[in-house]
């Protein structure tokens, strides 16, 4: 069991590594291509990583009587479709967002999805907690001591990061709502390749990408296509599997800190060309908002384990 529980701290760790140390490769990538091109190499790439396993699941469902099979063909395109616009849209204003931000700055304001999805399904008649208000209060404060200039407007690398936040917030509640009728790496293969496909047209539109470009910047979308996409979810696949979900997430959350880590070696090895420290000020900003993140998750995770101890107790 001590194993197993290390081995799972182990995946999840290294997937938080990757997706932390995945957005100075983002950075990285926009000095060679336009974020449509980049965006669309990278989850063609995700997409045949995981292709191969996406297929094996599907056609092993396939051979299940037609009452036992969890994957509906119908369900599973629509969601895959739907999740893949979601995730492309989202993609893109993080793409465009981290070549006008610090990779810090981009990190903390991303992981501000998980307090915004909650908020988000007040509209879909979802109650939110008390927690989460409070979470909300101290994510916005951390985000003034984040990214308010002198002149009290965020910047518009800040903005771009912000709004990436809740479109990943909308690509969560759509996953919530079609992942019940499918097998989610069926569903996550097929938003790869929507997401790769979308913004492969745009690319063709507005980019013009060249083979020299992609040639100048392959590391950088090797890195972030299988690594960051399909190296990286199928850790956190295998990393979850009977593992606290709680301990879990909060593992997960360590890809702020380890983008602001990751941004500030780059600067200083050379990755990068734009200074990539934080304020005193800043930092503290930072720390609010991953405090406040985890806040909301353990809370949210107790609330949830509550209800369903309360729920099987009525039964018994």
């Amino acid at each position: 069991m001590k194993n197993n529980n290390a081995k799972s701290v182990f995946c999840l760790f290294l997937t938080a590594f990757i997706w932390g140390t995945g957005f100075v490769t983002q950075t990285m990538g926009g000095n060679y291509m336009q974020p449509f091109t980049f965006v669309a190499i990278r989850y063609f790439l995700g997409g045949l990583v995981i292709l191969p396993l996406a297929l094996i699941i599907f056609f092993k469902d396939r051979k299940k009587k037609a009452e036992n099979r969890l994957i509906n063909i119908k369900q599973t395109l629509c969601g895959g479709v739907l999740c893949g616009i979601a995730l492309c849209s989202a993609s893109l204003f993080q793409q465009y967002g981290v070549m006008n931000t610090t990779v810090g700055k981009a990190g903390f304001i991303t992981a501000m999805y998980i307090i915004i999805t909650p908020i988000f399904g007040l509209f879909l008649g979802k109650k939110c907690s008390l927690a989460i208000w409070i979470g909300a209060a101290a994510a916005v404060f951390g985000m003034y001591l984040l990214c308010i200039n002198e002149d009290f407007s965020l910047s518009f690398g800040d903005l771009l990061m912000l709004v990436c936040a809740a479109l990943f917030s909308v690509h969560i509640m759509i996953i919530d709502r079609f992942s019940p009728q499918t097998d989610g790496v069926v569903l996550s293969c097929l938003q790869f390749f929507t997401a790769a496909l979308l913004s492969g047209i745009l690319s063709l539109i507005f980019d013009k990408p060249t083979f020299s470009q992609i040639g100048d910047g392959l590391f950088p979308l090797l890195y972030c296509g299988i690594m960051s996409s399909g190296v990286a979810y199928t850790l956190q696949i295998v990393g979850q599997r009977n593992f606290n979900p709680t301990i879990a997430a909060m593992i997960m959350s360590l890809e702020s800190v380890i983008s602001a880590v990751a941004g500030y070696f780059a600067f200083k090895i050379g990755f990068l060309t734009e200074d990539q420290s934080l304020s005193p000020t800043q930092i503290i900003g930072c720390a609010i908002i991953f405090c406040a993140v985890i806040f909301v998750q353990l809370r949210e995770t107790n609330s949830k384990a509550s209800k369903k101890a309360l729920k099987n107790h009525k039964l018994n």
